[in-house]
């Protein structure tokens, strides 16, 4: 591996580089996280509503496991072309046009009739927000060098516990006061009004995101300018150690490689997320609702305060590879905890395991992203960043189905078995996190100096 020049090493040490970043977090940073709050938020919250639409209108069980699944569907088919999109008309416009589109989508829950129309409609959500996750991870890669991306992706993880920790209550608390109002049921009014606050977003993004370094108003010239040359440097270095080009990112072995990581992380996120309202309510004995809202989001809240100081530390290779695996073994660990707390009736230990799988999960994220924006650039990293987290998400698709299927084959009250086997494959992943001692990419150099 190259050695990196003095000149290189006082331009990523320079007050105007460091002042740059330094603004750019406070300017770009919130409201990415709130655009990606809106949307875990979105996809999530119809675990609220399971009990009630098969009650209202029919949804069976295998419906639903279909319907939270197959979002999964349409967000892979269309999530590289999303990619590609993005790069060719800036992150401002099409960042936004997914979030107003998506929250029309959301929107239109409140009216679902039947099996049919609730699986269409997690279909078209897939569709509409296919493309926020990577192509934000893309503008992340594109504004800020490899040495502080980690904690940037830190935070922007922090939207996911901090919309269940907000978004729990909320869901079950417009619930409870939609079940007040004469002629609507309260789930229609959770999803009416949580869709229309992404589309409020969406409007919001357009204003304030900005499509890269160089037409930045709140930097310095001579911040632009580090900022800028830090940018091309990586660039550079990441060409070399990644491939060049759609087609060559979409068969790089790297890339399949961390879409098989991905896969096992999505298993166990949504494995975990789709039933953790019904999986409190049936550890605690009570009816979904503000209470079970409250207890669903303390697993989030200490999530949060994890995925950000453990992305932070994770500043060198050897500590993200070490951390990586023992996180994905604590995720498995915790994972079959909670299933054998709940069928043995110990609520309280079982909300303890659940809060641990969550802080595990979460912390993972960041940490993952880290190594593809290493060696990925261009339109190599719409496509392999597309890839990755289309594919990778498809483990959304198969939770919910692995689960029920699992629970009917092998009956229980506690439908510990389904849990269970959801905490396989994060095993797996931690064999292949520790596998990444074999790789090497000249972005390293840049991350350790």
């Amino acid at each position: 591996m190259t050695n990196l020049t003095s000149t290189s090493k006082e331009l990523l040490e320079s007050p105007a580089l460091k002042s740059a970043v330094h603004k750019a977090t406070f300017r770009l940073m919130p409201m990415l996280v709130i655009l990606y709050v809106v949307a875990f938020l979105d996809r999530t919250n119809v675990g609220f509503a399971e009990a009630a639409l098969q009650t209202d209108k029919g949804v069976s069980a295998g419906a639903y496991a279909l319907g939270a699944g197959i979002f999964f569907i349409g967000y892979a088919i269309f999530e590289i072309p999303s990619n590609l999109m993005l790069k060719k008309v800036g992150a401002k416009i099409w960042l936004a046009r997914i979030g107003i589109t998506w929250g029309i989508v959301a929107a239109s829950f409140a009216f679902v009739q039947g099996e049919n129309s609730f699986v269409a409609l997690r279909f078209l959500l897939g569709v509409t927000e296919a493309g926020l996750f990577p192509g934000i991870i893309m503008y992340l890669a594109e504004w800020f060098p490899n040495k502080h991306r980690v904690k940037m992706f830190a935070i922007f993880y922090l939207a996911q516990p901090f919309s269940q920790l907000i978004g729990s209550p909320m869901s079950g608390g417009l619930i409870n006061i939609g079940d007040k109002i004469p002629g609507v049921h309260g789930w229609q009014v959770m999803f009416f009004i949580e869709g229309l606050l992404a589309v409020i977003a969406g409007v919001a993004a357009f204003f304030l995101l900005i499509n890269g370094p160089s037409k930045a108003k709140f930097l310095s010239q001579e911040e632009k300018d580090a900022l800028t040359a830090a940018m091309a440097q990586e660039d550079a270095l990441r060409k070399e150690s990644g491939p060049s080009g759609v087609f060559a990112a979409m068969a790089n072995g790297k890339v399949w490689y961390f879409t098989i990581i991905y896969f096992c992380l999505q298993i166990a996120v949504y494995g975990v997320t789709f039933y953790l309202p019904q999986q409190v309510a049936q550890l605690t004995g009570q009816k979904v609702g503000f209470t079970v809202g409250l207890l669903a989001a303390v697993p989030w809240f200490f999530g949060m305060f994890a995925c950000y100081f453990i992305g932070k530390y994770a500043s060198t290779i050897i500590r993200r590879r070490v951390l990586g695996t023992w996180l994905f073994v604590s995720t498995g660990l915790c994972i079959f905890g909670s299933a054998w707390a709940g069928a043995n009736g110990l609520p309280a230990l079982g909300i303890i395991f659940i809060t641990l799988a969550v802080c595990s999960f979460l912390s993972i994220g960041p940490i993952a992203w880290s190594y593809p924006t290493a060696f990925l650039t261009g339109t190599a990293a719409a496509a392999g960043i597309g890839l990755i987290n289309s594919l990778g998400n498809l483990g959304g698709f198969v939770a919910p189905i692995l689960r029920t299927s699992i629970n009917e084959t092998f009956s229980s009250a506690s439908g510990a078995m389904g849990i269970y086997a959801l905490g396989v494959l994060p095993f797996v992943a931690a064999l292949m996190m520790w596998g990444t001692r074999r790789f090497k990419n000249k972005a390293d150099e840049l991350l350790d100096s």
